[in-house]
């Protein structure tokens, strides 16, 4: 995840940001001068008040749009995030989202909506269906951490059905359970466009993850999918050991998240042996598991003979000093491939520390590693100052 960058007030005597004003492409202007207006013309037909927050939004989204596009390309993505902390928020309700998409319906160019953090239920997902059908243009679209349970969940999967133009959902935060996953299982065997799905914290449950896991078997434009923290109740590693079934056969899926899904090292062992034959796989997050140093033999012996794998999570699990010698042995002399490792909160000393300082010597491409959380001592401080 890209961290946000917040600038400071303006003091005197700081040097004062300041902005290419290139011309834009003809319609990105057009929609950026009329949008404002068509909002409260929208509100005034739906007799309703207009959002403050939508409104504001609107207005900046000139400034903010040539803050992030650098090539100035005819894709406006709308971002009215309800933890935004630098303008004024009046959250999204049920009713404003209505309005929103009504606004948005005639301009073809915006391609990307952001409401993450807002107040929209169950109600706000039937115009979430609305916009999946009527809006075609819409290829990203965040509903991280709304109110969206299990029975808007189904609403979002239907329309889903018909649509063929959304690439990126986030649902991650909005929980559909067990039934609401299942929905989006029957999605995936329908829907062939979509490609990245996030229904992380969504208190999925076994039947529902199992069913995401065949239906991945199958599905050939899935290249993302994040599940963590599911509801289990079982100590068996069912949900892991069908998604390593899933990586044998699957040859698209390039990003996979199964933070909190209670791994163990038998759990790590069948990811291992499904990714010797995997090669799609380029980012595997396994943090926050129960994964200890007996498994990092497996996944030493892993990175000896595969060199897709570009990042691996391993934070908060307890692979300790002696799990990181495996890894570290692979990564000084065999593996080519790994660009990014997290071994956060590992219970790592000095020893296992120094022994990824020095696999680094030697590896060419890993190029970030993150370490906090474990236990440094005067010998390691000095090796990470270097």
């Amino acid at each position: 995840m890209v961290p946000t960058r917040i600038l400071g007030p303006w003091r005197p005597g700081a040097a004062m940001q300041t902005f290419s004003f290139i011309p834009l492409p003809v319609e990105v202007s057009a929609t950026f001068i009329s949008l404002p207006q068509h909002y409260l013309e929208v509100c005034k037909s739906f007799k309703r008040h207009c959002n403050p927050f939508i409104y504001q939004t609107f207005l900046l989204l000139e400034k903010d749009y040539r803050k992030t596009n650098e090539s100035y390309k005819n894709e406006i993505t709308i971002k009215i995030a309800g933890n935004n902390r630098l303008i004024p928020v009046q959250r999204i309700t049920d009713e404003d989202f209505e309005t929103l998409i009504d606004t948005l319906r005639p301009h073809k160019n915006v391609t990307g909506l952001d409401v993450r953090y807002n107040l929209l239920t169950d109600d706000g997902a039937k115009h979430v269906a609305k916009l999946l059908e009527e809006v075609q243009s819409i290829t990203y679209l965040n509903l991280m951490f709304n109110d969206i349970k299990t029975d808007g969940g189904e609403v979002i999967a239907k329309a889903l059905h018909r649509n063929q133009t959304l690439k990126h959902l986030r649902l991650t935060g909005n929980k559909i359970e067990n039934k609401g996953g299942m929905f989006f299982a029957t999605m995936l065997q329908i829907n062939s466009s979509l490609e990245k799905l996030d229904l992380g914290d969504c208190d999925l449950g076994m039947q529902s993850l199992i069913a995401l896991a065949t239906v991945l078997t199958t599905n050939h434009s899935i290249k993302g999918i994040n599940l963590n923290r599911p509801i289990l109740r079982s100590e068996e590693e069912e949900s892991t050991i069908h998604m390593s079934h899933t990586l044998q056969i699957n040859s698209t899926l390039i990003e996979l998240h199964m933070c909190k899904h209670d791994i163990k090292n038998f759990g790590m062992q069948q990811l291992c042996k499904a990714l010797y034959s995997n090669t799609a796989l380029r980012y595997l997050d396994v943090s926050c598991n129960k994964i200890t140093r007996d498994a990092m033999k497996y996944l030493g012996e892993l990175l000896k003979r595969n060199n897709v794998l570009e990042v691996i999570d391993l934070s908060s699990n307890r692979i300790e000093d002696e799990g990181s010698m495996y890894v570290t042995e692979a990564l000084a002399f065999y593996n080519t491939s790994l660009k990014a490792l997290s071994i956060v909160s590992n219970n790592i000393t000095g020893k296992g520390l120094t022994a990824f300082s020095d696999a680094m010597k030697t590896n060419t491409t890993l190029t970030n590693i993150y370490i906090w959380g474990n236990k440094f001592d005067s010998e390691t401080c000095v090796l990470v100052k270097k």
